[in-house]
C-alpha cells in the first residue's frame, strides 16, 4: 500500500472521534515562513520527504504561486499526530500572507478553531500579524504563536543568549499586546507565554525548533541553539530538536477540539435560535444530528469540477445527500465527499462527520461563504473581510467568439473569491474586475489568460473612490414624474464607530430587531433614531422618522429601491456613497395604487436622497494605505521622498537591528507603479509592505479635476448640478 494511501486511511479512522481532531490555520505577514513551516509539518507527518522540507513548498500548488514565491490561494491538508500516547488528526489551512489575498485568510478562519501566528524574529510583528491575528480572533479561534527565523539572530545579526532572549522577549510582548486589545470584553485569557508553552521557536528553513516543555525533555537550550548553529551543527540540531514535533506537539495540547470550540465558536458566528434542537447539535458537535455544513471555499478541479470546503458543524456529510443551499431555491445534490493532502484531493468510501473539514462536489449553487443544510435554517453569518476592494482593471477578450467563455470565467472568479467585485457589461464586451491591490488583479487576469486560456486585454489599474457627506443637510424634496407624490429627506455623516460595526457584520439587516438596536445604541446611536431603523444598505443606513402615513408600508419597499439606486452612483461622479444617515421625515402618497407604482416612487427616491447629499456637501473620498519601508539607514531620504512625492505623509521613523523603518501613508492612487520605483530609489536595498487603510475625503484642490476625471471616462455629462458650487 502506497504511503498516501495509508495515510488517508489513518486520517479517515480519526475522524469520528472529535476529541482527537485539531482545526487549524498558519497564518502570518508576507515572506514570515508560512508555507516552509507547513513543508515541515508535512514532512512530520510523513506526507513529504524530510531532505526537500523547507524547499518544495508543498502547499503552493499553484504554478503562479511557485514562481512568485508567494502563498496566493490557502491550501488545505489532512495529517496524524501522535502526543501523549493518542493519534490526532490535524486538519491544517495554509493561508497567504500578502495583503491583496488577505480574504483567503479570513475564509480559512471560519473553518477552524485554532491559528498558529507565524512570525519573523528578525522583523517582529507586522501590520499583516495584526490583520491576521485581528481576523482569528473575531472568528473566536484560538491564538499560538510560533517565532521563525531565529537563525538569522544568530548568524546575521551576531547575538548572544542574554541579546536574543530579549529579543524574543519583545516580539511575544508585541503579539500580546494585539491580543489583549482584541479580546479585552472577552471572559478568556487567550495571550501567548513560554511558561505554558504556547510559544516555540525555531527555523522553519534548517528544521529544527524548541518550546519550553521540548527544552525539558532534550534538555537543549539557547546556548546549545547558538553553538550549533554557529558550528554548522544543523542537521543534529535538527535531528535533536525536529521542528514538526515540537510544533504538533503545541497544536495537539493547546488547541481546543471541536468539542471545545464549538459551544463557544457557535453563538459568534450563527445568529440562529439558541435554544432549537439544531443549536445543541451544533454545540455538541452531533454526527447523528442534521447536517449543517458551511463553505469556505470554492476551488476548480479539472477532472472532479468545482470542489467546495469548508466546516461541518453538525452531522455527517455523505455521497448522494440533497442539501439546501442558503440563497438558492433548489436542493443540491453530494455528488462525492473527500480530504484534501495539499494539492491533491483523496475521494472517500464513507461520510465526513462533524467536527471535520471536507471536501465537497455537486454543490453547484454555493459560493464561498454559503451555509449548506439538510433542513432549511438561518444561515451563518457571512464572513465579512475587513478591506474591501480598492483598485479596478478593464478586461477585454480579445476575439469577440471568447466573450461567452470570459464572461464564464469571470463569474466562476467572483464566486471562488468573493473578495473580488464583477461589472459584466454584455453590451459593450468590457468587464471591470475590482481587487484588494495591484497584485491581485494580476494574479486574476494572468490565471484567466494561462488557465483558461482566453487571450484578453487589461486597461490600466483605476482606483475606486467613493462619496460621503461631510455635514448635515436640510430636509429636502423629492417628487415623483407624476407630482402625485412627494418624500422629504435629509443626510447627515454616520459615526466612524456605526461604519466600523456594520463592516464588522455586527450590525446587519438580518439581525434580531432588539440585538441591532442594542448594536446601533452601543456604537453611539441614540435611543430614539435606533426604534426607527429601517434597512442597511453597504455602510448607510435609513431611518423612518415618519408617523402614521397612509400607504407607507406597502411603499416603503419601493423607497429602499429608489434609495439604494441614489447611493450606488453617488451625485459627484456616480461612485457608491458610504458612510450616510438618511432620514426619511415625511411622505405624501397617492391614494391610488396606479399612480404609486415603480416608475414613480423610485424616481422620486432617488431625487430626494440626491438632493439631500447636495446639501449635505457630498465629497469624493480615496483610498489609503499604510506604507511600512525597511532600508539601510543610507537610502532613508530616499525611500521616505518616494512616499511624500505620493501626496503621502511620513508618520514615524525609527531604528530597528541595523535597518530604519520608515512607516507613513498614502493614496492607492499615487502607490501605482510604486514597487519598480522604491527599487530604483533605494538600488534595490528596501523591504517594504503597504495595507488598505480604508478612504479619507481628497483635499478641496484636488475634487473638481478628480471628478471631471471620472464623469469623462464614465461618458457622463461633464457639467455638474449648479448646487455643487461648494467643490
Amino acid at each position: 500500500m502506497g504511503r498516501r494511501k495509508k495515510i488517508v486511511q489513518e486520517c479517515e479512522k480519526l475522524m469520528d472521534n472529535p476529541e482527537h481532531i485539531r482545526n487549524i490555520a498558519i497564518a502570518a505577514h508576507v515572506d514570515h515562513g508560512k508555507t516552509t513551516l507547513s513543508d515541515n509539518l508535512l514532512a512530520g507527518a510523513g506526507m513529504i520527504s524530510d531532505e526537500t522540507a523547507g524547499q518544495q513548498l508543498a502547499m503552493d500548488t499553484k504554478e503562479d504561486e511557485q514562481e512568485r514565491g508567494i502563498t496566493i490561494d490557502a491550501a488545505n491538508v489532512s495529517m496524524t499526530h501522535e502526543w501523549n500516547d493518542k493519534n490526532h488528526l490535524i486538519n491544517l489551512i495554509d493561508t497567504p500572507g500578502h495583503v491583496d489575498f488577505g480574504g483567503d485568510v479570513t475564509r480559512a478562519m471560519r473553518a477552524v478553531d485554532g491559528a498558529l501566528v507565524v512570525v519573523d524574529a528578525v522583523e517582529g510583528a507586522m501590520p499583516q500579524t495584526e490583520t491576521v491575528l485581528r481576523q482569528a480572533l473575531r472568528e473566536g479561534v484560538k491564538p499560538a504563536l510560533f517565532i521563525n527565523k531565529v537563525d538569522r539572530l544568530i548568524n546575521e545579526l551576531q547575538e548572544g543568549p542574554q541579546e536574543m532572549q530579549e529579543r524574543l522577549f519583545d516580539v511575544i510582548s508585541d503579539v500580546n499586546e494585539l491580543i489583549r486589545g482584541m479580546t479585552e470584553e472577552k471572559d478568556y485569557d487567550w495571550t501567548v507565554s513560554v511558561e505554558d508553552g504556547t510559544v516555540a521557536f525555531g527555523s522553519a528553513l534548517y528544521k529544527w525548533g524548541v518550546s519550553m516543555p521540548s527544552m525539558q525533555e532534550t534538555g537543549i537550550s539557547f546556548g546549545d541553539i547558538i553553538d550549533m548553529e554557529s558550528n554548522d551543527q544543523r542537521q543534529e540540531l535538527h535531528e535533536a530538536t525536529p521542528l514538526s514535533d515540537v510544533v504538533l506537539d503545541m497544536v495537539a495540547e493547546h488547541f481546543p477540539n471541536p468539542l471545545e470550540a464549538q459551544p463557544r465558536r457557535i453563538p459568534a458566528v450563527w445568529r440562529g435560535d439558541a435554544d432549537s434542537d439544531l443549536a445543541k447539535q451544533m454545540r455538541e458537535v452531533d454526527d447523528d444530528g442534521d447536517v449543517v455544513f458551511m463553505v469556505t471555499d470554492i476551488s476548480m478541479d479539472p477532472h472532479a469540477g468545482e470542489i467546495a470546503t469548508g466546516r461541518l458543524f453538525s452531522g455527517t456529510i455523505k455521497k448522494g445527500q440533497e442539501l439546501y443551499v442558503s440563497g438558492t431555491a433548489k436542493k443540491n445534490r453530494v455528488q462525492s465527499v473527500g480530504i484534501f493532502m495539499g494539492g491533491e484531493r483523496e475521494d472517500l468510501d464513507r461520510g465526513v462527520p462533524a467536527g471535520n473539514i471536507a471536501a465537497v462536489t455537486g454543490l453547484r449553487d454555493a459560493i464561498a461563504g454559503s451555509t449548506v443544510s439538510s433542513v432549511e435554517m438561518t444561515p451563518f453569518e457571512s464572513i465579512e473581510h475587513i478591506s474591501e476592494p480598492v483598485i479596478t482593471k478593464s478586461v477585454e477578450a480579445t476575439n469577440m467568439d471568447d466573450l461567452p467563455k470570459l464572461i464564464q470565467t469571470l463569474q466562476q472568479v467572483a464566486k471562488e473569491d468573493p473578495t473580488i467585485r464583477v461589472e459584466i457589461n454584455e453590451d459593450t464586451g468590457e468587464h471591470l474586475i475590482s481587487g484588494q491591490g495591484e497584485l491581485h488583479l494580476e494574479v486574476i487576469t494572468q490565471r484567466i489568460q494561462k488557465n483558461q486560456g482566453i487571450p484578453v486585454h487589461t486597461g490600466e489599474p483605476i482606483v475606486v473612490y467613493r462619496e460621503t457627506p461631510t455635514q448635515g443637510s436640510r430636509e429636502v424634496e423629492g417628487v415623483s414624474p407624476n407630482r402625485h407624490n412627494k418624500f422629504y429627506i435629509s443626510v447627515e455623516p454616520l459615526s466612524q464607530e456605526i461604519i466600523d460595526e456594520i463592516k464588522l457584520g455586527n450590525i446587519a439587516n438580518d439581525m434580531p430587531e432588539l440585538e441591532r438596536r442594542e448594536a446601533l445604541q452601543e456604537a453611539g446611536m441614540d435611543k430614539d433614531a435606533s426604534q426607527n431603523f429601517e434597512h442597511i444598505f453597504g455602510t448607510n443606513i435609513l431611518l423612518d422618522d415618519t408617523k402614521g402615513i397612509q400607504h407607507l408600508n406597502e411603499t416603503m419597499e419601493l423607497v429602499i429601491e429608489g434609495m439604494e439606486e441614489a447611493l450606488n452612483d453617488g451625485p459627484l461622479a456616480a461612485e457608491p456613497v458610504q458612510g450616510a444617515l438618511l432620514r426619511l421625515h415625511d411622505a405624501k402618497l397617492h391614494e391610488d395604487t396606479i399612480h404609486r407604482g415603480p416608475a414613480q416612487v423610485i424616481p422620486a427616491a432617488r431625487e430626494a436622497v440626491h438632493r439631500a447629499l447636495i446639501d449635505a456637501k457630498v465629497k469624493l473620498q480615496e483610498p489609503i494605505q499604510n506604507v511600512r519601508i525597511d532600508v539601510a539607514s543610507d537610502y532613508m531620504g530616499s525611500a521616505s521622498g518616494e512616499i511624500q512625492g505620493r501626496r503621502g505623509s511620513v508618520d514615524d521613523m525609527y531604528q530597528e537591528g541595523d535597518l530604519m523603518v520608515i512607516e507613513g501613508i498614502a493614496p492607492v492612487e499615487e502607490m501605482i507603479g510604486f514597487s519598480s520605483d522604491i527599487r530604483s530609489a533605494t538600488e534595490g536595498r528596501a523591504s517594504w509592505n503597504t495595507e488598505n487603510a480604508g478612504f479619507r475625503v481628497m483635499s478641496d484642490s484636488l475634487q473638481t479635476d478628480k471628478i471631471m476625471e471620472i464623469r469623462e471616462r464614465k461618458g457622463m455629462k461633464l457639467e455638474l448640478s449648479p448646487a455643487i458650487d461648494y467643490i
